[in-house]
């Protein structure tokens, strides 16, 4: 199982495979942001790191990121190039395929950006990631294979990645007014409201009362 314990022999993998210092100390902060070292996540660091690059972005520019899987790699895109749920300055956009596409701030509708992406022709060097990340019934999810997943993805580094220049859609701030839910009388901006109902008491719960 991999945890936090398991850092130890990641930074032995990284040291191995001549990680430099700023990457070795990014993948570790992404590490302990995330609280376990992710196969997803590792990856996710490489192509963020890969993306602020081909941006040629400064530290601390505002940036604005997508990605196109909810999982692993949005934590790196939050820790690594600062774009939040919370900013509103990252869209997580399910659409399954493990990518990220980062670009700068723009009042256009559209802006241009870079995406990068796992490129399954480059995968196929690194047999045991080729197999986790197909989900080939032959990858051993808890035996000796994780450890080896682990290091083929700290050696491949960014030779399984792809990128191309975008085009981005932006998304405009909406402008909004609160309403008051006739129902449970809580306040919302009318963009999301149902009629004169909030979308909980309109039928989509996440809870129900104790």
């Amino acid at each position: 199982m991999l945890t936090l314990g398991t850092l130890p022999q990641l930074e032995e993998m990284m040291d191995k495979h001549g990680i430099s210092p700023a990457m070795k100390e990014a993948l570790i902060r992404c590490t302990h942001f995330h609280t376990f070292p992710s196969p997803g996540l590792l990856i996710g660091v490489f192509m963020t790191d890969y993306a602020l690059e081909l941006l040629k972005a400064e530290p601390g520019e505002t940036l604005y990121g997508v990605s196109e899987s909810h999982k692993c790699a949005p934590d790196a895109l939050q820790v690594l190039a600062h774009c939040t749920i919370g900013n509103n300055r990252l869209r997580v956009i399910p659409i399954g395929r493990f990518a990220i596409t980062l670009n700068r701030k723009s009042w256009d509708a559209e802006t241009k950006g870079v995406r990068v992406y796992v490129d399954l022709e480059k995968l196929k060097k690194y047999q045991t990631l080729y197999a986790w990340f197909t989900n080939d019934p032959s990858f051993d999810h808890h035996g000796d294979g994780v450890m080896t997943l682990l290091e083929e993805i700290i050696a491949s580094g960014r030779e399984i990645l792809s990128s191309e220049e975008v085009i981005v859609l932006t998304e405009k701030k909406k402008k909004w007014i609160s309403v008051t839910c006739t129902k449970c009388g809580e306040t919302i901006p009318d963009y999301l409201a149902a009629g004169d109902l909030c979308t909980s008491c309109a039928g989509t719960h996440y809870y129900r009362k104790a």
